[in-house]
């Protein structure tokens, strides 16, 4: 690895002024010079950009921001409104941390302004405590997303794999990190990695950065960073019931905790530690087969349909015709896109 002897006062100048360029117009973002962003948008947008991408997360941020505009208001959400919103967006415990948090603020009296204080906040970890802090209170924080860590990787010629190389990008990060801008800073350093130090065929040629680069130096940039053979995923095996009584259909909300936790749902067992019989005396046939995959297996489930004529030992019914797919989950989605167009068919 490279001497760790790059500038921070050079870094961040070219950054800076490259960002007050190129940077990036987002629904949660206050363009450079234009004052500092609201804690509540800067809180909801990274909690909602854990693990997803900026283009999926748009659409679901302005909805919510149009629905609950304040803290205040989504603390007084209903929980299964917030949930049906979330449902797509995937990693269901980030909409129920949202709600606690939401609700731990206003009982607070609104956001802590320090990191220390954002990581009591529930579902508030190192990163996100680090981006509310230098976004929406310009605190020096270093901020490390998986687009900074790559930037830093090669800024460094960080050759230790990921997720080994963690810390030491961290570490390689905090040494950037300038007093001046912060917040504008960290935006930065992710855009820089987001559209020009991108993980394959980086644009080093327009890159504000270029003659600083070690990797590019060494002609490795584009091999930067590496990252340890991933590990096949298990695969579970489940059932889910289909239960039609006339055009209506059996649905369920799904336990607070676990996964999917909270969500609506179709009844199923098997694939999520459940031992569970059919929600229904009926006659169950399988109409074919639903895979998906969660991050840390795949699933393949059964779904099986049928025709309920008594009273079903779960779930409750709701009208078919105005079921909105949206407020289901990715996977129950499948599951009634499938059975759906089985139930047409009979």
């Amino acid at each position: 690895m490279r001497d760790a002897k790059l500038s921070t006062d050079e870094v961040s100048r070219r950054l800076l002024a490259w960002y007050d360029r190129h940077a990036r117009v987002l629904p949660w973002r206050v363009p450079p010079g234009q004052g500092r962003a609201d804690p509540y948008r800067v809180w909801l947008s990274e909690v909602m950009l854990q693990q997803t991408t900026v283009a999926a997360v748009k659409a679901y941020f302005e909805r919510f921001t149009a629905l609950w505009p304040n803290v205040k208001a989504m603390a007084e959400a209903d929980d299964a409104d917030v949930m049906a919103e979330w449902a797509g967006l995937g990693y269901y415990a980030r909409a129920r941390n949202l709600l606690a948090c939401a609700r731990a603020v206003v009982a607070q009296g609104g956001f802590p302004t320090d990191r220390a204080g954002l990581r009591e906040l529930p579902g508030i970890g190192a990163y996100t405590s680090a981006a509310i802090a230098a976004i929406a209170h310009d605190a020096p924080e270093t901020v490390v997303d998986g687009n900074v860590e790559r930037v830093v990787a090669r800024l460094f010629a960080v050759d230790t794999p990921l997720p080994r190389a963690k810390p030491e990008l961290i570490a390689l990060a905090e040494t950037l990190t300038p007093a001046l801008r912060p917040g504008d800073y960290a935006q930065a350093m992710m855009d820089l990695g987001a559209t020009i130090c991108t993980p394959r065929s980086p644009a080093c040629g327009i890159c504000p950065l270029l003659d600083l680069c070690a990797a590019r130096a060494q002609g490795i940039a584009a091999d930067l960073p590496r990252k340890l053979a991933k590990k096949p995923k298990p695969q579970r095996t489940g059932i889910v019931w289909l239960g039609w009584r006339g055009d209506q259909v059996l649905v369920e909300t799904r336990p607070a905790k676990g996964l999917l936790g909270g969500t609506l749902a179709f009844p199923s067992t098997g694939w999520d530690g459940t031992d569970l019989p059919p929600p229904a005396a009926a006659d169950w046939e399988p109409t074919g087969e639903v895979r998906h995959v969660f991050t840390h297996f795949e699933l393949v489930l059964t779904v099986l349909v049928a025709e309920i004529a008594g009273e079903p030992d779960r779930g409750r019914l709701v009208s078919g015709e105005t079921l909105d797919p949206s407020s289901l989950p990715g996977l129950m989605r499948k599951v009634w896109t499938l059975a759906r167009a089985d139930h047409r068919k009979g």
